[in-house]
C-alpha cells in the first residue's frame, strides 16, 4: 500500500532553478461503511468519507467508530475489511465496511448524519460540549497516573523516529501511544490529525486494550476538541500536543479531569489541566 510518492520538482533557491526529484504524502479517500442487523435483516450504509493516507485502514475505520460511540468494544464487530475493487489510477482500496454483530445495538439516530472528515478539521459539526455527552464520555478524575515532566520532554523526540513516511515527505502528522516510562508503545501517521489518533484506537480496540487507563497520548500537532475527545472516550487520562490546544480543548480537560499539556517541544511545555499528574 502506496503511502508516499516520488515525483520531479523544480528546486528555487535565489535565482538558481533545477528540476530535481522528491517526494510527497500520499492522501486518497476512504469511505467507511457499516453493515448491521434490523428486523427485516441485513442492512449496510456509508456513514463516512474521510482523505486519509493508506495504510492501517481498519483501524482508521474502527476508531472512528469507537470514536463516535457507536461500537463499545472488538465484541461489536463481527468482521472488517475493504470491499469494492481498487481505485484504477493508484490501486488502492479506499472502501472499508465493518459488519457489527447481529446483537450489537446502537443509536440508528447517529447515522442520520452523514458525517463527511478532511485531513484537516475532523468531523464537523460538534460545537459544544454537549456533544460529548452523546458520545459515552466519563470523567477521568479517578485515574492517579503520573507522569514525570523529564519524561514527558523526550516524547517528541521519541515519537520522531518513528515517524517514517514524516521522514521522507515533511507531510504527515503522528499519534502515539506512551507509558509512564517514556516509551512509545504505537505510533501511526497519517495526512489527518485526527486520522492518526482513530487509527491508534482502532488498535487498542483490536487489541481488546481499551479504556487505556494509565497511558499517555501525543499527537505531533495541535490539541483540539476533537481529539480531547478522541482520547478521553478511549479513557486516556493525559493529551500531551506538540503545538497549542484551543480553548474548547481546555473547557473540555477542565470538564472531564483530563491532563492537556501544550507547546511540548524544546525541553519545555505548558500544563493546562489537571497538573497533579505531572511530577518533577
Amino acid at each position: 500500500m502506496t503511502r508516499s510518492r516520488s515525483l520531479a520538482v523544480a528546486k528555487v533557491q535565489g535565482t538558481s532553478r533545477s528540476v530535481q526529484p522528491d517526494v510527497v504524502a500520499v492522501e486518497e479517500p476512504l469511505e467507511i461503511r457499516l453493515g448491521y442487523a434490523t428486523q427485516r435483516g441485513r442492512a449496510a450504509r456509508s456513514i463516512s468519507v474521510t482523505m486519509r493516507t493508506p495504510g492501517d485502514d481498519i483501524d482508521l475505520a474502527l476508531g472512528f467508530l469507537y470514536g463516535e460511540d457507536i461500537i463499545d468494544g472488538s465484541g461489536d464487530v463481527m468482521s472488517a475489511d475493504y470491499c469494492g475493487p481498487p481505485a484504477p489510477d493508484s490501486g488502492t482500496r479506499n472502501i472499508v465496511r465493518v459488519e457489527l454483530a447481529n446483537a450489537a445495538t446502537f443509536d440508528l439516530s447517529k447515522l442520520e448524519r452523514h458525517f463527511y472528515t478532511t485531513s484537516s478539521c475532523g468531523v464537523c459539526g460538534k460545537s459544544s460540549l454537549e456533544a460529548l455527552s452523546l458520545s459515552g464520555v466519563a470523567s477521568l478524575e479517578a485515574d492517579n497516573t503520573s507522569f514525570e515532566s523529564e519524561i514527558l520532554s523526550r516524547l517528541p523526540s521519541a515519537l520522531s523516529k518513528q515517524q517514517l513516511i514524516f521522514g521522507q515527505t515533511g507531510g504527515l502528522h503522528a499519534a502515539g501511544l506512551f507509558d509512564t516510562d517514556g516509551s512509545v508503545l504505537l505510533a501511526r501517521e497519517d495526512v489527518g490529525r485526527h486520522n492518526a489518533v482513530d487509527k491508534v484506537i482502532g488498535s487498542l480496540l483490536q487489541e481488546e486494550k481499551l479504556p487505556a487507563a494509565g497511558y499517555g497520548l501525543l499527537v505531533s500537532g495541535r490539541a483540539s476538541f476533537e481529539l480531547m475527545q478522541k482520547a478521553l472516550r478511549a479513557g486516556i487520562p493525559l493529551l500531551a500536543a506538540v503545538g497549542a490546544p484551543s480553548s474548547l480543548a481546555v473547557s473540555v480537560a477542565q470538564e472531564y479531569d483530563m491532563t492537556l499539556v501544550g507547546f511540548l517541544r524544546d525541553g519545555r511545555f505548558n500544563i493546562y489541566s489537571c497538573d497533579q499528574r505531572v511530577v518533577s
